[in-house]
């Protein structure tokens, strides 16, 4: 079992910035944490005692978006590759010894309702044909839709659970992505703690 979650760094341009991300991260249980928003203007990776692996992309020439990952070494798949698929996307692959990658980890930072809704098409629109053409075992997408999700039920079944109360229009564009790929919406399946926000 692989343990993710997300983190909105809203930029990790300085020093002081990682070492707060890496202090927050050294409070729980992880395997890998997606970052989100990471605004950084060059690659940045980087391997830390603690047997964590940092790594950091680049943001578009407006300064928005960027993805980075830490990865905790110390679980028992190894990091098989890591890629800048856009601003927006990046791709981790992890493989236990010397087989093929098993896991594919998509971490993204969707564009938010302030967007065209041309620039958010587009995004879904290369996630949608990076995970097809993807063929690791499993895949999962980790990361920041800035979107609210209604419940959605299909004819092969319920891909979007029914814990969600809130929707905008980011959630129909997030909801029509996990019904065509066939995937499921995680967070929506189950019931949130009223103090925690979900996204």
């Amino acid at each position: 079992m692989v343990t993710t979650c997300t983190y909105n760094s809203r930029a990790l341009a300085s020093e002081s910035s990682v070492d707060d991300v890496l202090m927050r991260a050294r409070r729980i249980r992880y395997d890998v944490i997606s970052l989100a928003e990471t605004r950084i203007r060059q690659h940045f990776n980087t391997v830390y005692g603690t047997r964590e692996e940092l790594f950091l992309g680049t943001c578009d020439s407006r300064e928005v978006g960027g993805v980075g990952a830490l990865v905790n070494t110390s679980f028992s798949m190894n990091i098989d590759s890591l890629e800048q698929l856009t601003t927006r996307i990046r791709r981790l692959r992890l493989k236990r010894r010397e087989t093929n990658p098993v896991l594919g980890i998509f971490v993204v930072n969707a564009p938010t309702s302030n967007y065209d809704e041309e620039e958010v098409d587009a995004f879904y629109m290369d996630l949608e044909k990076f995970y097809r053409e993807d063929h690791t075992f499993f895949n999962v997408i980790i990361g920041d839709f800035n979107a609210m999700i209604r419940p959605t039920r299909t004819s092969e079944g319920r891909r979007i659970g029914t814990q969600v109360l809130e929707w905008n229009e980011q959630g129909d564009q997030l909801a029509k992505f996990i019904i065509a790929p066939k995937t499921i919406h995680g967070n929506s399946q189950f019931h949130e703690r009223h103090p925690q926000r979900w996204t």
